[in-house]
């Protein structure tokens, strides 16, 4: 090999040598220059965000989640179910955690409670729901609604007192102990409301027939029997579709005759029947003269709010709760007390419903919370000043506000039958009201239409209706 090739070869290599260490050398200071995105370490609360968590995680969010609670009441019509619509929208606003859905349930008396019992049975009945103080035991000796007296045992304030004791001796009655009061062990709801009858005055058909007003007759002390029956009698002399007196049929309105003419449903400790003493004839048999002698009345069964509400009706017996849809009327109204009967007392009802729950509710402590809400000082200040209800807290400040919520003008007419010892509406631990309810109201309609005496059925109602005392 020539020296002129070795030269170029050790020329080519060195000149190799060099372009390799030139491509290699951004390599060697690259850890320095890339280290920094590499390494990373003070980005890593971006990447792992641990600041953030709380926002993110679920747990935290878990109380706010919204409750469903359905609840339902029986309106006696259109107005007195807005009341309640209006009411729960107010407290779903409150109730934190709470979402509300207000349900107006039939007005058939002999149906809301069935239909009740069926959807519980089917798991489709609201959490929490109103029914009669009449029907307290049915539901709570068949399992059907919550005892609540662990609940309210927890809860700070709350006390069985603050209520009207005739309506708490029921509700806090425990079956198997039948003792009644804070200490019973049970509570089966608290109570909506309470109400009285009083007779809606159509005051133009009074005036027209030139009767007496009985709101002065009851004030001077001579709103009796008698006077009631004239008065009816000069309003039915002013057409053949024009009546003196109107009454809803079931067992409210007609039991006042028998109360007040000193007899009544039950003996005094409720465990057997009392229809066929000399008193409670006596009442019946002067209401049957009203239908079917005097022919005063709207015929027993038929509705009688709607031909008063259309101005054909002087007298309309009803509770506190029809004054929302009397409230529609265009003629001149009031309302005055019950006609004292022979015992000297007008036979007045303490009507009363409770606020009960649904035994298989998911959320037991919600619908407590509901139940209490709807019993609360101001809710039933907001409901009465609507004229649905008398509320059932124990308060002289509620009762001298109650005054103020006009129409109507004679508001004292229903607290006038609150302080004239009325029987207290309730169930029948010692029996059946239901069945009772079954075998009463047909054998007393068929009295008040005139299909059967006053004698007759006396001779027989007893041996019947006390079948439900297991006698």
């Amino acid at each position: 090999m020539s020296r002129k090739t070795i030269w170029y070869m050790l020329s080519l290599l060195t000149i190799g040598a060099m372009l390799l260490s030139a491509c290699a050398a951004p390599a060697t200071p690259a850890p320095t220059t890339q280290a920094p995105a590499a390494e990373a370490p003070t980005e890593a609360p971006k990447v792992e965000s641990p600041t953030e968590a709380p926002a993110a995680a679920a747990p935290t969010e878990a109380p706010m989640a919204e409750v469903a609670l359905r609840w339902r009441t029986r309106p006696d019509n259109t107005e007195e179910a807005n009341v309640y619509s209006e009411i729960s929208k107010e407290l779903d606003a409150q109730l934190e955690g709470i979402t509300l859905a207000y349900e107006a349930g039939g007005s058939e008396t002999s149906s809301y409670q069935d239909v009740l019992k069926t959807e519980i049975g089917a798991g489709t009945a609201p959490d929490v729901f109103w029914i009669p103080g009449t029907d307290v035991a049915d539901f709570a000796t068949r399992g059907l609604i919550l005892n609540l007296a662990d609940l309210a045992g927890k809860t700070e304030g709350f006390n069985v007192d603050d209520f009207y004791p005739g309506p708490m001796g029921h509700l806090t009655f425990n079956p198997e102990t039948s003792q009644s009061g804070a200490d019973s062990g049970a509570l089966w709801g608290l109570p909506r409301d309470v109400s009285t009858f009083a007779l809606y005055l159509n005051l133009d058909l009074i005036a027209e027939a030139g009767a007496p007003d009985p709101r002065e007759q009851a004030a001077n002390g001579e709103w009796t029997w008698e006077a009631f029956l004239e008065t009816a009698q000069a309003v039915r002399a002013l057409g053949t579709d024009i009546y003196g007196y109107g009454a809803s049929a079931w067992w409210g309105p007609y039991g006042v005759w028998l109360n007040a003419a000193g007899g009544g449903f039950f003996n005094a400790d409720r465990t057997a029947c009392a229809l066929n003493t000399p008193e409670s004839l006596a009442g019946l048999e002067f209401e049957r003269s009203l239908y079917v002698d005097h022919d005063v009345a709207v015929p027993y069964g038929e509705d009688p709010e709607a031909p008063f509400r259309a101005g054909k009706v002087a007298m309309f017996q009803n509770g506190r709760w029809a004054t929302p849809g009397v409230r529609t009327v265009t003629f001149n109204w009031d309302v005055v007390e019950l006609p004292k009967g022979p015992s000297g007392h007008m036979g007045n009802w303490l009507f009363w419903g409770a606020y009960v729950v649904n035994a298989n509710t998911q959320h037991p402590e919600e619908a407590w919370k509901l139940v209490q809400a709807l019993t609360t000082a101001e809710t039933q200040a907001k409901v009465a000043a609507l004229g649905a209800n008398i509320p059932s807290r124990v308060s002289q400040a509620a009762l001298d506000a109650f005054l103020t919520f006009t129409p109507p003008d004679n508001n004292q007419a229903f607290l006038n039958g609150l302080n004239d010892n009325p029987a207290t509406e309730g169930p029948l631990w010692a029996g059946s009201w239901p069945d009772y309810d079954k075998i009463m109201g047909p054998a007393v309609n068929a009295v008040l239409t005139g299909e059967t005496d006053v004698a007759t059925f006396g001779a027989t109602i007893c041996d019947e209706a006390n079948k439900v005392f297991g006698q």
